[in-house]
């Protein structure tokens, strides 16, 4: 019999956080507004900036069409996966490792985390350009920085979705407000901007324009958006869902079009400002120095960096949701948040001071285009999968997409497919013509890798219409009623009580020594000894520390037999008590083990250590956890 798992929700710390229950069409308007906010900031960041400059610079208003078609598929896409996470509860990551194999799931997994790496770096690199925009600050120093921003969303965490929510919407503002002064000063030509509406692309604008499509349309905020509706509460009925539905499909439109917004007005002051002067933009530092002298004021330039800034801090915000969201939803399993934020952080560091070491601060230009195309890469592996589940009626019931929808869809997908499928084939012809002397890779390295992910591609198309015995049949959809029959009662013959001489004592033992009175068990307490002195002289240390300590210990034992409860003490001299807690619960083999928690989480845990979160992954027996406010 298939072993049977429990999901866990999206986002488990703010899931279903915020009521939606208000009077009045406008406060469950705001009530709902906020996940598409979070997920547009994805849609301005500094990858963004650097394609729409390239865009407006090299071909005028040509490309303002890939603008508001990638918007388009955009508004279309963020509206399937947030329909997705309402009805199914589930996100596009985790809807991925139930429906596929491991090995294809695995694959979708390794994917995502190159365009979060990928995303991470336009991060890094536009805010380290804003820092040396604003402050002069060397732009190896500024990605050396930028690390920091790890703590910054530890301490922003605290405080709720909706505070993030808020501060993500002050600085979006921000980024909008500057924009509009820099139209304003560039006073383009309106009837050349319509024109740049008319669709046309060359050989020579394709790259550009699939780097423009991969900044606006980015893979790994499908998997967010459908994580993010989720923190609302939303009814089990069909009116609650077909409410949180049109609510969020309203705020898509009324997000992504602002970023549309943004990403216009960058691709506008280019065009009107360089490309009308004959001017090749080369690097982002570039257009700021030109922006002053070419508009006539300093401040043009102010704005320009200040939005840079905004942009870089507020999508590093939901690039960590995105990563959490994506590692638990493909592996189920949870990392915790800082750690994951510094990895990816890393991976995205490593790159970026390798090439400004080497190739100096103008190669960060093409690296962020690049960076760019590798997101557009992505997308179809998170497209296909996000049209075939929100199309099937077994997941989606009455949710399902209509007709229209579905062609809408696969023609979305078919133009993002069809223009990589052409971006990479004339990359790979271009680089065999070439004399560089790392042309040998591409038939051994870039061919297979490319066969690899076109197979995988082909399996993630084609998998509904696969035999049943090659799909995976879902485990996870949710637990029987039979659960709750027929449950076991568990004993507890002997519970293990690591104490470490604080407050928390107090109630660990409170708490253990109910269940030992219960069930008769013994009680064991253990304290561990890591003083310097314990450390080197073990059992034959001695001082007025250990020996206050050892008498506190003989009351607590003394108390416990008058009370009638058999109790057994020992101390442990150890460096680590994490490692001595786990060691002595192999040895002991207790049936339960009671811990105080000490109520500190983020940047306290890393100073005071957390041990509780260790020992809870290497003991085999039950941990029960006391916290002390």
């Amino acid at each position: 019999m298939a072993k049977l798992k429990l999901t866990l929700p999206s986002l488990p710390e703010v899931h279903n956080s915020v009521g939606t229950v208000h009077a009045g069409w406008f406060r469950r308007l705001f009530a709902f507004a906020g996940p598409a906010y979070l997920v547009s900031v994805g849609y301005m960041d500094p990858g963004n900036w650097a394609t729409d400059l390239e865009g407006g610079a090299k071909f005028g208003y040509e490309l303002l069409w890939v603008l508001v078609m990638s918007n388009a598929m955009a508004i279309l896409l963020q509206t399937l996966s947030a329909r997705l996470g309402i009805v199914s509860r589930k996100d596009l990551a985790q809807a991925c490792r139930e429906s596929y194999p491991k090995p294809v799931a695995m694959g979708l997994w390794a994917l995502c985390e190159v365009a979060i790496a990928a995303c991470d770096l336009a991060e890094v690199l536009g805010a380290a350009i804003a820092l040396n925009l604003l402050f002069k600050l060397p732009l190896l120093l500024g990605v050396l920085v930028t690390s920091a921003d790890t703590l910054l969303v530890l301490w922003l965490g605290r405080f709720g979705i909706r505070k993030i929510e808020a501060i993500v919407l002050s600085l979006i503002t921000i980024i909008g407000v500057c924009f509009v002064i820099e139209v304003w000063l560039s006073q383009p030509v309106l009837s050349q901007v319509a024109m740049g509406l008319i669709p046309r692309l060359n050989d020579k604008s394709l790259y550009i324009a699939i780097g423009i499509l991969g900044a606006t349309v980015m893979p790994h905020n499908l998997y967010l958006h459908s994580a993010l509706v989720q923190t609302r509460q939303i009814g089990e009925s069909s009116l609650d869902r077909k409410t949180a539905c049109k609510f969020n499909f309203f705020d898509s439109v009324i997000a992504l079009n602002a970023a549309l917004l943004v990403n216009a007005a960058i691709l506008i002051v280019a065009a009107s400002v360089f490309h009308s002067r004959g001017i090749a933009v080369t690097e982002i530092q570039q257009a700021h120095l030109l922006l002053a002298p070419l508009l006539g004021t300093s401040f043009a330039g102010v704005a320009f960096a200040v939005a840079l800034l905004a942009s870089g801090q507020s999508s590093t915000l939901t690039g960590t949701m995105a990563g959490q969201i994506i590692m638990e939803g493909f592996l189920d399993f949870r990392m915790r948040p800082w750690l994951r934020r510094l990895l990816t952080r890393l991976l995205a560091i490593v790159p970026a001071a390798l090439v400004i070491w080497i190739a100096g601060d103008k190669a960060t230009y093409k690296l962020l285009i690049l960076s760019q195309v590798i997101l557009s890469m992505q997308l179809p592996f998170a497209v296909i999968p996000l049209i075939h589940f929100t199309s099937d009626p077994l997941r989606m019931g009455e949710f399902a997409n209509k007709l229209w929808v579905r062609i809408l869809a696969w023609g979305t997908a078919a133009v993002i497919v069809g223009l990589n499928i052409r971006l990479v084939y004339g990359s790979l012809m271009d680089g065999m013509e070439t004399d560089s002397p790392y042309r040998w890779m591409i038939p051994y390295v870039a061919f297979p890798i490319c066969i690899g992910l076109l197979l995988l591609l082909a399996w993630v198309t084609l998998e509904p219409v696969f035999p049943k015995l090659l799909r995976r049949q879902s485990l996870e959809s949710g637990l029987p009623a039979a659960v709750a029959q027929n449950l076991p009662t568990p004993m507890y013959r002997l519970i293990l009580v690591p104490l470490d001489h604080s407050f928390r004592d107090r109630q660990a033992i409170a708490h253990a020594a109910a269940m030992a009175r219960q069930q008769s068990a013994r009680l064991h307490l253990l304290h561990v000894e890591e003083g310097v002195t314990s450390q080197v002289y073990g059992t034959l240390a001695s001082t007025a520390e250990v020996e206050q300590g050892a008498q506190y210990f003989q009351n607590i034992v003394k108390s416990l037999q008058e009370q009638g409860i058999d109790v057994a003490f020992t101390v442990v001299h150890s460096v680590s008590p994490t490692v001595a807690i786990i060691r002595f619960a192999a040895q002991l083999k207790p049936d339960l083990i009671v811990m105080g928690a000490h109520g500190h989480t983020g940047i306290q845990d890393i100073m005071r250590g957390n041990t509780i979160n260790t020992v809870r992954h290497e003991v085999a027996a039950p941990l029960l956890i006391v916290r002390n406010d």
